[in-house]
C-alpha cells in the first residue's frame, strides 16, 4: 500500500475543495451574508489539512488497484466531512449527522434531504448546496486527473474507481486527456442548459443553481417546490437537460469526433431512450384524469420520468399522490437508473443490458449445450471479466440493500417508506415514496438510520466496491 500518495491526492482533494468554497464565499459577499465567513473558515481548516499533505511532491507515485479505490474511498468520505462544515458553521443545520447527510446527498447527487425547508437559507448556503452536485456529478477526482501529472496506470485505477460503470476506458491514449475531454463536455453542456434558462426568463441565481443540479442529476433545489413554481418551458428544458446528462458521455466525444454511426449504434443509448419513451406513455396515459389535458399529463410524466431515471430527483408535482401503476413504473426505474459514463446513479442501463443478454445465454445453452456463443454489445464481444463483475455487483448490491432495509425497519417505518428511502438513497434518486415523498424529506429517520443512508448514497455513487475495502483487513497490510 503506498500510503504517501494516497495521503498526497487527499491532500490535492481537500486543497481543491477549499478552491471550490471560494465561489460561495463571492456569492456571500454579493448578497451580504453573514455565511461568508463558515465559508471561510470551513476553507482555511482544508488548506490546514491538505497543504502539509502535498508539501513535499512524493517519490513513488505508482500505485494499483487497491490503492486507487482505498484513494476514492477517503477522499469522498473527507471530503463529505468537510464540506458539511459551513452548513454546521452558518447555522444552517445544527447537528453534525444531518449536515454531513445533507452533504454526501449532495456530492453523490442523491438530493435526499433533511431540511423541511430551503427557501430561508442564505443564498451561499443554497449556492454550495447545488454546486455540490455539480462537484460530485462526474466526481472530483476525474477533476484532479486533468490536472495531476502522473506515471503508468495509477491514473486509470483512480478513474475505475470513480468512473459509474461495469467497464471504464480511455478516450483517447491518455487518462489526463480523457479526463479533460469529460469535464469540457460536462462544463460545456452546463452552460449550455444555463443560457436557455436564463432566456426562458428564469433568474441568474436560480438558472446557475438548477443547471448544477441537472448536470449532477442531483436534484437539490432553492425552492420549497422543487421546479413546479417556473414555467412550463423551463420544466421542459429541465426535463431535455436531465436526459441528456443521462447518456454516456462517450456519446457524445463520438458526436464530437464526428463518429456518427458508432454514436448512433450504441445499444445502451437505445434501450435508455426506449425506456424512456414506453414509461412517459404509460404513466401519462396513467395521470391523464389528473391534469386538464393530455399534454400535461405527458409533460408532467416526462419530468418525472427524466427525473428518476436520471437520479435527479427534481420534482414538479407530488408523484406520490399518483396511481399506483405510475408509481411502480417510476419506482422500477430508480432502480434501471441512467447510462454507464454519465453522471446519473442507479444500476446502469448496461448492466441490464448484459444481465438480460446473460439469462438469454443460458437459456439458449439448456437448449443447444454444445453451441459456443459470446455476449456481445454494440457488435463487439463483452469480456468475461466484465460479465463477471456486474453478477457480483448484482450479488452484493441485493445484500446491501436487504441489510440496509432491516436496519431501516428498527424505526419502526411502514414498508414503502423504507424501501423507497433506501432505494432512492442507493441508487442517488432523492425522493422516494410515503414518509420520504416528493413533498416530504429524510428528516423523520434516527440518527442511527440516517447513518445506514449515509453508507448507501456514498455506496452507490462509488459503485460499492471502493467502500467495502475499506472495511477488509487485508486493504490495510503491505504485500
Amino acid at each position: 500500500m503506498n500510503y504517501r500518495v494516497i495521503s498526497y491526492i487527499i491532500g490535492m482533494v481537500l486543497n481543491i475543495e477549499a478552491a471550490f468554497m471560494i465561489l460561495p464565499i463571492i456569492t456571500g459577499l454579493i448578497y451580504g451574508e453573514k455565511a461568508v465567513l463558515s465559508f471561510v473558515i470551513s476553507a482555511v481548516i482544508c488548506l490546514a489539512i491538505g497543504l502539509p499533505l502535498v508539501w513535499k511532491k512524493p517519490k513513488n507515485q505508482h500505485f494499483y488497484i487497491r490503492e486507487g479505490f482505498v484513494t476514492v474511498a477517503l477522499s469522498w468520505l473527507i471530503m463529505s466531512i468537510m464540506g458539511a462544515l459551513p452548513f454546521l458553521f452558518s447555522g444552517a443545520i445544527a447537528h453534525p449527522i444531518d449536515a454531513v447527510f445533507e452533504t454526501v446527498s449532495g456530492f453523490t447527487t442523491t438530493g435526499a434531504s433533511i431540511l423541511p425547508e430551503v427557501e430561508s437559507l442564505p443564498k451561499s448556503v443554497l449556492f454550495w448546496r447545488s454546486f455540490t452536485h455539480w462537484i460530485g456529478g462526474m466526481g472530483v477526482l476525474v477533476f484532479l486527473l486533468s490536472l495531476l501529472k502522473m506515471v503508468g496506470g495509477s491514473r486509470m485505477n483512480l478513474m475505475k474507481a470513480e468512473s459509474p460503470g461495469p467497464s471504464v476506458s480511455r478516450l483517447v491514449p491518455t487518462v489526463r486527456s480523457t479526463a479533460k475531454i469529460l469535464y469540457e463536455i460536462y462544463l460545456g453542456l452546463t452552460l449550455l442548459e444555463m443560457i436557455i434558462l436564463l432566456c426562458g426568463g428564469m433568474p441568474l441565481f436560480d438558472a446557475i443553481t438548477t443547471s448544477f443540479g441537472t448536470a449532477g442529476t442531483g436534484g437539490f433545489g432553492i425552492k420549497n417546490d422543487s421546479i413546479a413554481g417556473y414555467s412550463t418551458f423551463i420544466q421542459v428544458v429541465v426535463t431535455i437537460f436531465m436526459i441528456l446528462f443521462g447518456i454516456n458521455f462517450n456519446i457524445y466525444f463520438l458526436f464530437l469526433a464526428k463518429k456518427w454511426k458508432q454514436a448512433l449504434k450504441s445499444e445502451e443509448l437505445h434501450w435508455y431512450l426506449l425506456t424512456i419513451a414506453a414509461a412517459i406513455l404509460l404513466i401519462g396515459w396513467n395521470v391523464r384524469g389528473l391534469y386538464h389535458t393530455l399534454g400535461e399529463a405527458i409533460q408532467q410524466s416526462s419530468f418525472q420520468v427524466a427525473s428518476i431515471i436520471t437520479t435527479t430527483g427534481f420534482a414538479t408535482t407530488d408523484f406520490n399522490k399518483w396511481p399506483e401503476v405510475s408509481r411502480t413504473v417510476l419506482v422500477m426505474l430508480m432502480f434501471v437508473g441512467a447510462s454507464a459514463g454519465s453522471t446519473g446513479g442507479g444500476i446502469k442501463v448496461s448492466r441490464f443490458i448484459i444481465l438480460l443478454k446473460s439469462m438469454g445465454k443460458e437459456i439458449t445453452q439448456y437448449l443447444h449445450p454444445r453451441q459456443v456463443r459470446k455476449i456481445q454489445m454494440d457488435g463487439k464481444p463483452v469480456e468475461h471479466e466484465v460479465v463477471r463483475n456486474v453478477n457480483v455487483f448484482m450479488v452484493v448490491y441485493t445484500m446491501i440493500f436487504a441489510f440496509s432495509m432491516l436496519f431501516l425497519a428498527a424505526d419502526g417505518k411502514d414498508l414503502i417508506t423504507n424501501f423507497t428511502a433506501v432505494a432512492a438513497t442507493f441508487n442517488n434518486i432523492g425522493p422516494g415514496l410515503e414518509l420520504v415523498g416528493p413533498s416530504a424529506n429524510f428528516a423523520v429517520f434516527s440518527y442511527p438510520a440516517k447513518i445506514v443512508l449515509i453508507f448507501d448514497m456514498l455506496a452507490g455513487r462509488l459503485e460499492i466496491f471502493p467502500l467495502l475495502l475499506l472495511f477488509f483487513r487485508d486493504t490495510w497490510r503491505k504485500f
